[in-house]
């Protein structure tokens, strides 16, 4: 649906009253600006205008010109919870040229090229969140309103998903009603983590329906009296939450999936040309990981050594060794089926307009250089003691913010897939990562306070 004509009988059709202009900032972050219905025209034509320096990673200053979002028709989505409202992925917009900063605008400029090249990159990413709720000193818990919920092992438990079903029946019958393709829900590893599966789609669709899930977890858990979180890592006893991304690149014309290979002598049903591509993500796994995990606490989900045995269930099942095989969750990129990948590594926390952008980017470099993975790893990886592991010169994920951020600062094919938002991330989450090392945390207090 891309013309107004026909998206303003619709929004007459579906009693919409008023639309969410929204946009993300660096974070991935939904950002909003709400304007009455009859300002549809006004919304294509120009955009609602803000100040781009209240948003982080904007490249504005407080002197700057006025930044507009500007909807794209074709992502008009109703608000299940708010039936006279719709939401309009936006893209940014400043004295009426296209806005380089905006994460939106750059995915749509690495998949244009992309397209030229003939190939269209289509993605489904599973995110996993946590429900959650304060206690009175501050802290919080998993929501757990009959409290039941406190298997060591709670996958797939039914006592512990059973009184969590409302929240999750309404949230993918809203998504429905949408046409996502909505064809699964779970109670994940952790103790209040659930995950929710949909169709994938272009990658650009994708990322306007991650940051649109984040938005409706958000109030329809509220309605439930649950706060819903996209942290990476919230306990430090469970596990984490993952936005696995499953890819493949399709015939831009035909959209014929050009990673199948039934003769695949690795026994993976995969082209050459797919082995390239994920040759091109593990050659820049390390500077991609600043993007897919991209806040400090990210890094407490992606441990190595007797971390990955951290969590109550009995180990992560986050990869962070740089490798590839088959059906296999111990390897960063598992084969789910032939000619599909699966990279297990990427974090809730991530922007999904960015991360993408950057997948993109290492894997056709990975395709334009022939780059070889190597033969399909079928270990075990958490049977395999750390030091074994690194003998072999297996690649390891970097195991802090700030290493993955040297990391970036390396890498021009990553850095040139985020066009000039790279220095405004470089810069950020090295800010953030000094002012994460500056605090002093109440572990250091207990530790230390009566130490010597």
């Amino acid at each position: 649906m891309a013309d107004r004509e026909q998206v303003r009988q619709q929004l007459s059709d579906d009693g919409i009253d008023f639309l969410l202009a929204q946009f993300v900032d660096m974070n991935g972050t939904a950002k909003v600006k709400m304007v009455p219905a009859s300002s549809l025209d006004d919304m294509i034509d120009e955009g609602a205008g803000f100040a781009g320096a209240a948003v982080w990673g904007s490249g504005q200053g407080p002197h700057s010109h006025d930044m507009l979002a500007r909807i794209d028709l074709a992502s008009y989505t109703p608000l299940p919870w708010m039936p006279n409202t719709a939401r309009f992925a936006a893209d940014l917009f400043v004295d009426g040229e296209s806005y380089p900063y905006c994460p939106r605008t750059n995915l749509k400029r690495v998949l244009s090229s992309l397209r030229e090249s003939g190939y269209v990159f289509n993605v489904g990413m599973e995110p996993e969140h946590f429900l959650v709720t304060r206690n009175e000193d501050g802290s919080i818990a998993p929501w757990d309103p009959d409290q039941v919920d406190n298997l060591s092992k709670p996958c797939y438990d039914f006592r512990s998903m059973a009184p969590v079903m409302g929240y999750l029946q309404e949230l993918m019958s809203s998504l429905n009603q949408l046409g996502w393709g909505v064809y699964q829900a779970d109670h994940e590893d952790g103790n209040g983590q659930y995950e929710i599966n949909f169709d994938y789609q272009d990658a650009l669709t994708t990322a306007d329906r991650i940051t649109f899930f984040k938005m409706a977890t958000s109030q329809v858990a509220k309605k439930y009296g649950a706060i819903a979180t996209h942290m990476a890592k919230p306990f430090d006893d469970r596990t984490g939450s993952g936005l696995h991304i499953h890819f493949h690149l399709a015939d831009a014309e035909s959209g014929k999936c050009l990673f199948d290979d039934e003769s695949d002598s690795r026994g993976l049903g995969c082209s050459e040309f797919g082995y390239h591509f994920v040759g091109g993500i593990l050659k820049h796994a390390r500077a991609l990981c600043a993007v897919a995990s991209p806040t400090v606490n990210c890094y407490k989900r992606l441990k190595l050594g007797s971390g990955i045995f951290s969590s109550r269930s009995g180990f992560t099942w986050t990869p962070a060794f740089v490798t590839y095989g088959d059906n296999n969750r111990t390897q960063m990129i598992r084969t789910a089926g032939p000619g599909h990948f699966e990279d297990r590594t990427v974090s809730a926390g991530c922007n999904p307009y960015l991360i993408l952008a950057a997948y993109v980017a290492a894997g056709m470099d990975g395709v334009a250089n022939k780059v070889d993975p190597g033969e399909p790893n079928m270990e075990n990886m958490y049977d395999r003691p750390l030091a074994e592991v690194l003998a072999t010169g297996t690649g390891i994920l970097p195991q802090s913010l700030a290493e993955a951020v040297e990391e970036l600062e390396r890498d021009d094919v990553v850095q040139a897939a985020l066009g000039p938002i790279a220095n405004e991330f470089i810069a950020l989450k090295t800010q953030e990562w000094d002012e994460y090392g500056s605090q002093v945390s109440s572990w250091e207090i207990d530790k230390y306070l009566t130490f010597f």
